[in-house]
């Protein structure tokens, strides 16, 4: 089984895809291939698809959709009599379990390569970060589970997912800090903090980059930006951290040219 969920819901059997057309069916569907080999409660489910406006038939219902799961995976079996649409989607006590043979996840690839770029850049491995982590970022396909409705469950995986995903962005970029290539960051990380208003991360990795570049009036103006926004949207000021960094700038303090931007989260 072929699961991907970074991008629209992709889970296909044999090469022939299991994903329902109808929105409910693809929410349980994308519940159970986040939790592959594991249980997922029926009370799961049913606060998934209807959060607080869980009707009497709600039961029923989703085993309904259950068998219309059970019925797109027959379809993609073929004619093996060795395994039955049960032995894939099982019934386990209390919920649901997905259970595919010889899976191929991108969520695990992603994790998987994430972490090992997390420890090549903790070692001081920029190359070897850099390269896991930028392989991490292009399995990547668009938002998370982008096609498929989302309750307050997966509302809540989409956000984790996400939230992975930003920190393997910057990472990627520390490393890349860490290799001298700022000039080719600048673009990325414009586009990037124009995303991210209040990150100070990608602000600090800016910034820098832009030090590097030789601009120091351009890393101060997006400090500027920075503490006008969240002055005007929260009523605080840049942290400590940050405040470093723009009076290295305004210091032309040299360590800043061995100085990745993103380090700042670690040390403030």
């Amino acid at each position: 089984m072929k699961t991907r969920v970074l991008g629209p819901l992709t889970v296909e059997y044999n090469g022939r895809s299991v994903v329902p057309t109808a929105g409910k069916p693809r929410q349980i569907l994308a519940m159970l291939a986040l939790r592959p080999g594991r249980t997922v409660s029926v009370d799961t489910l049913i606060e998934e698809v209807w959060g607080d406006a869980v009707p009497r038939s709600a039961a029923t219902t989703l085993q309904t959709y259950i068998l219309q799961l059970r019925r797109k995976i027959r379809e993609s079996l073929g004619d093996d009599p060795g395994i039955s649409p049960k032995d894939v989607l099982s019934t386990s006590y209390g919920g649901y379990r997905l259970v595919p043979p010889h899976e191929v996840h991108d969520l695990a690839e992603f994790q998987d390569l994430l972490t090992r770029g997390t420890r090549a850049l903790e070692a001081g491995d920029a190359q070897a970060a850099s390269s896991l982590l930028g392989t991490a970022l292009m399995l990547w396909r668009g938002p998370a589970l982008t096609d498929v409705p989302t309750g307050m469950v997966l509302e809540l995986e989409v956000i984790g997912m996400e939230e992975a995903r930003l920190t393997a962005l910057e990472q990627r970029i520390e490393a890349d800090l860490l290799l001298g290539r700022h000039a080719s960051l600048i673009a990325e990380l414009h586009m990037l903090t124009a995303r991210h208003p209040l990150n100070e991360n990608l602000c600090a990795q800016l910034m820098t980059a832009l030090y590097r570049a030789g601009s120091p009036w351009r890393a101060l103006e997006e400090f500027r930006r920075l503490r006008a926004r969240l002055n005007s949207e929260l009523g605080v000021e840049p942290t400590p951290r940050l405040q470093r960094l723009h009076r290295a700038i305004l210091e032309g303090d040299p360590g800043l040219e061995a100085w990745p931007g993103a380090t700042l989260r670690r040390a403030g």
